[in-house]
């Protein structure tokens, strides 16, 4: 099951007893038992909570894509527009594509990882990913430092977003693992085309897509 219904579904449940719970809340009152309304009316604000509390956490979750083994996560293809500056088509796994202006020598993208702890492993939670940002970057350090930089954020984010969850209050996901960032990055070429894979282990790990852009690279001596 996908974590994000491992959470969705207990927090629609509980907002169908908060639900019920408001009915039995209003009868109690019609009827002047105020004892058996308070109950209810605690009960009723517990679930509610539970509810809001699983919501948030499913929608946190939204964004971020299953990891199976090694996963193609994306494929990047480069066309010069003139000296460090190209054009980049960025296909993600869901075949969703977008261009981006990149500057420099090379690209560079980096994604997010969260692994789980029981019991969320034992239901069957798959480790989870998500592309954070494309850039570009330069091979001379010192262009780097002073050129023109380009970055793009690549995450739609959810609100309130797992990671930052995690951090700020680690008590609170006890089942959350692991969260860590990855990147890989190789040259821009023109007319290259590049698959990005997210191993089992959770690194990025870049390669050729066909055998021009692996001419390419080894031109470029790389």
């Amino acid at each position: 099951m996908s974590p994000f219904l491992f959470l969705l579904i207990p927090a629609i449940a509980s907002a169908l007893f908060a639900l019920l719970l408001f009915g039995g809340c209003r009868r109690c009152l019609r009827q002047r038992r105020y004892g058996g309304a308070g109950v209810r009316a605690l009960l009723l604000l517990g679930f509610l909570l539970i509810a809001l509390g699983l919501g948030a956490l499913s929608s946190a979750l939204f964004h971020y894509l299953k990891l199976d083994g090694e996963t193609r996560v994306a494929e990047i293809s480069l066309r010069q527009v003139e000296p460090q500056r190209w054009s980049a088509r960025l296909t993600s796994a869901d075949g969703s594509h977008r261009t981006f202006e990149l500057r420099g020598d090379e690209w560079q993208l980096d994604a997010r990882v969260i692994r789980w702890k029981l019991p969320a492993l034992m239901a069957g939670a798959p480790p989870l990913y998500r592309l954070e940002r494309l850039s570009g970057r330069y091979g001379d350090i010192k262009q780097e430092r002073e050129a023109v930089r380009s970055v793009h954020e690549l995450s739609q984010d959810a609100f309130p977003d797992l990671y930052t969850i995690k951090r700020q209050f680690p008590q609170y996901l006890p089942f959350v693992d692991t969260e860590y960032g990855s990147a890989a990055y190789l040259p821009m070429l023109d007319g290259a085309r590049y698959e990005v894979m997210l191993g089992g282990r959770g690194g990025l790990v870049a390669r050729a897509a066909d055998d021009k852009t692996r001419r390419l690279l080894d031109d470029a001596g790389w």
